[in-house]
């Protein structure tokens, strides 16, 4: 791997590849097989107690799944991984692995609805804990954290609300603590940051965003210390969140276009924010490379460009939201992010509906805001749509 982490990002996203077959294919072929022979009997035994490296079955590795690992693993900087069947599988993975009855996890309040559902809702059930900070108030973190804490999770940009959490300070602060972090990257891939340079010890994805980018596979990646993803793929390899080999090489071969799709992504998402901060209709514009943006400075310092997610407020409430949202003709209406096409979402009737309005107005998900996940299209047909849907 020293030659591949001395590439470029965009080098070794198309130059990682799994062992050339006998066939001399140019392009990584699928490994459609469920397992895999053993030479002999003492290559059976080897490799079960984990003496030397090979395949056995594929809920525990393929390679597929391992060129797409190694190829994570290279752009985010992290020494081990492994793929999962969703996102979610790999959000849940990365804190039940590590996590028993007694302990706590301390989270940013600003999360996706499913990941605060496994908090709030299923790990209670096991006697884990877990308690909200506020994103806008670093100065309250420290004071948070209990002596059975052992988890610090954070998503940076959080969804919808796109807030940015300084990942150098909240590094030092696991580190002073001893705490294992575990920063979900969804919505900056690990072209526009890596979380692991500023002490993440794991980074998870919803490969199925803007890892794929064409919304056409679900999946998930976890990535972390050798240290901790021994333990995080025993878990996996017993309770089985496997990412099938099909998925994992659309998912591989997806990366090759990562850093020219997300230049275009974030490109159109800017000018599309600079718009909607001129339209009468719009009460407020989110976006990190906004001067606007709070956290300006910090998204500047802390990633490569703004990202491909905007959100705005309608002027009107939910009502006048809602009939945005029926008025579009070429944006799609859809949960999903992440696309080639421009998405239009509203998280607190959909993605955020499982959150009481309470929690919902306290990360800034209100009746009137409309997430954006901007896609490959012109930009003026961007801007076009949601002209005509605010002033229809």
């Amino acid at each position: 791997m020293n030659q591949e982490n001395s590439q470029h990002f965009e080098t070794a996203a198309v130059r990682i590849q799994a062992e050339q077959s006998p066939f001399r294919e140019h392009s990584v072929p699928l490994y459609l097989t469920s397992s895999f022979t053993f030479e002999d009997a003492e290559q059976a035994r080897a490799l079960f107690a984990d003496e030397i490296p090979g395949n056995i079955y594929t809920r525990f590795s393929n390679p597929n799944t391992t060129e797409f690992i190694d190829k994570m693993c290279a752009l985010e900087g992290t020494e081990d991984g492994i793929a999962t069947a969703s996102g979610m599988a790999a959000m849940f993975t990365s804190m039940a692995a590590l996590l028993k009855a007694g302990d706590h996890v301390l989270a940013s309040r600003s999360l996706f609805g499913s990941t605060h559902q496994i908090l709030t809702q299923i790990f209670p059930r096991w006697g884990i804990e877990s308690t909200y900070a506020d994103i806008g108030k670093p100065e309250t973190w420290a004071a948070l954290i209990q002596p059975n804490t052992k988890m610090i999770f954070v998503e940076t940009p959080a969804n919808p609300g796109l807030d940015l959490i300084d990942l150098e300070w909240l590094g030092k602060l696991a580190r002073t603590h001893n705490l294992i972090l575990n920063v979900d990257n969804c919505f900056a891939t690990p072209y526009l940051q890596q979380p692991a340079k500023f002490g993440a010890h794991l980074v998870t994805h919803s490969a199925t965003k803007f890892i794929d980018g064409q919304g056409r596979a679900i999946g998930g990646v976890i990535l972390g210390t050798k240290e901790l993803m021994k333990e995080i793929r025993f878990f996996s390899r017993h309770t089985g969140p496997s990412l099938s080999p099909f998925n994992a090489w659309i998912l591989s071969k997806s990366l090759e276009t990562l850093a020219v799709r997300m230049d275009r992504h974030c490109d159109n998402a800017l000018k599309l924010a600079q718009y909607l901060e001129t339209h009468s209709m719009v009460e407020k514009v989110i976006y990190p490379f906004l001067p606007s943006f709070p956290q300006y400075q910090l998204a500047k310092r802390q990633m490569r460009h703004g990202g491909p997610m905007i959100t705005f407020i309608v002027k009107g409430g939910v009502e006048r939201a809602a009939g945005v949202m029926n008025r579009l003709l070429m944006i799609s209406r859809t949960s999903n992010l992440g696309d080639t096409r421009t998405i239009a979402t509203h998280p607190a009737s959909t993605t955020h509906s499982k959150l009481s309005e309470a929690d919902r107005a306290a990360v800034g998900i209100l009746p009137g805001l409309i997430r954006i996940s901007v896609g490959l299209e012109h930009i003026d047909d961007i801007i076009g749509d949601i002209r005509q849907a605010l002033e229809g």
